[in-house]
């Protein structure tokens, strides 16, 4: 599907957006479910990652195909790895057989985990003969995806002696680990994070519990973005969200002051308003605990003409495409001047962007949607405009409803 997106005539917008819930949040918590069955879960996010998550954990023999689900593949090799009796082969789509699985591989098989690859050393598809796993002492390097990571924390309540793990060197994506520990401990896991050591205790049963699931912050950040683009005056309101949100993302309401927008909160609603232009020409930014906004604010300062350094970025390099290099060649068709590294991204300010030019979307939702907010400032089209369903299946739908011209070609 090839969409047109242009302005709406009204660039001073006053709207309401509902966003289904966090990707992040469903995963852990459909993956606690299926361990605790007495868990009951509101405001699940209607994500094609949700989706493929509950009909893998479904299945107890046989071929699970997650497509492009990186966290699924991640959380489900750790969940299939514990579970005795249960024997399966995990794959997905061609990008996924080349996203790494050895790090959370090994871990989990000095844990006593029976796994064994089909292919390529290190990489899926990958087959499982679950097992009762009684060793607790696991490392892992640090600055890995933290999801390898949170995999292994969230079946530690399942296993009979829980999970001490070590990470070793710096630390990133912190707040995805604290927000697998924080739902943890809202089912009533004892755990700590100390240093860098991580002990997840033991529990056999969960008591009856309702967790609601918070809206995505990462896809409020097409929003920021559309605000931060409008005339001043501007008003959005989002929901449903936390002001203590567990969520890295929500760090968007500090950076994107800088760009003129306030953020307020009025119970599970998130009131932002454009008030002031940009205060800098160019934003030094360091996201390695929210990389996967990365997207949205290079294109927000594009729209804006000024320029941005973000670092932090490493983890990009092995997502659903190669990020770094896609918003490279994206950005760089619009006219921009922009370099990458393996973790940074350097953007110059410019004052023109080309017109009419066919955004790739590289089977990346957020290649799609962070760019679609660029319609304030000229017409463009998205290629392959459907694959923002991995994450927000009604994104197109919303823009509409911000009267934005959003017409298939």
């Amino acid at each position: 599907m090839k969409l047109h997106l242009s302005a709406p005539s009204e660039t001073l917008i006053k709207s309401t957006v509902k966003i289904t819930g966090s990707k992040s949040e469903s995963n852990r918590l459909l993956l606690l479910q299926a361990l605790f069955p007495s868990i009951k879960i509101d405001n699940l996010s209607n994500s094609d990652d949700a989706e493929v998550m509950q009909k893998g954990l479904q299945i107890s023999n046989g071929v699970v195909d997650i497509h492009h689900a990186g966290t699924a593949m991640r959380f489900l090799t750790a969940y299939f790895a514990s579970q005795e009796n249960k024997e399966v082969t995990l794959t997905g789509s061609k990008r996924m057989t080349e996203r790494p699985i050895k790090v959370l591989v090994e871990a989990l098989r000095s844990l006593g985990a029976e796994i064994s690859y089909l292919k390529d050393e290190g990489y899926p598809p990958i087959a499982i003969k679950g097992k009762k796993l009684t060793q607790h002492k696991v490392s892992l390097p640090a600055d890995i995806s933290s999801q390898y990571i949170s995999a292994l924390l969230l079946i530690a309540p399942s296993l009979e002696n829980g999970i001490e793990l070590e990470l070793v060197g710096k630390i990133t994506s912190v707040p995805y680990i604290k927000m697998t520990l924080g739902l943890l401990s809202q089912i009533g896991v004892a755990s700590s994070f100390q240093g860098n050591t991580i002990k997840v205790s033991s529990k056999k049963t969960v008591e009856p519990t309702i967790q609601v699931v918070e809206s995505d912050w990462s896809s409020a950040s097409y929003f920021y973005s559309i605000v931060a683009l409008c005339d001043i005056g501007t008003e959005i309101s989002l929901s449903a969200y936390n002001k203590n949100s567990l969520q890295g993302d929500s760090v968007l309401k500090e950076i994107y002051k800088d760009f003129g927008v306030e953020t307020s909160f009025k119970g599970h609603e998130v009131l932002l308003k454009k008030i002031a232009a940009p205060n800098n020409a160019t934003f030094n930014l360091d996201l390695a605990n929210a990389p996967d906004i990365a997207q949205t604010i290079a294109v927000t300062c594009l729209g804006l003409g000024v320029g941005c350094h973000m670092t932090g970025l490493h983890t990009l390099k092995i997502k659903e495409t190669d990020r770094l290099e896609a918003l490279k060649t994206e950005l760089t068709k619009l006219g921009a001047s922009i370099s990458v590294t393996d973790k940074t991204l350097t953007l110059e300010p410019s004052k023109e962007i080309k017109k009419e030019i066919a955004i790739d979307t590289y089977n990346d939702h957020r290649m799609a949607m962070a760019f679609a907010p660029l319609a304030l400032k000229t017409t463009l089209f998205v290629n392959d405009a459907e694959v923002v369903s991995k994450s927000y299946p009604d994104f197109w739908e919303d823009m509409k409803k911000l009267k934005f011209k959003v017409q298939t070609v």
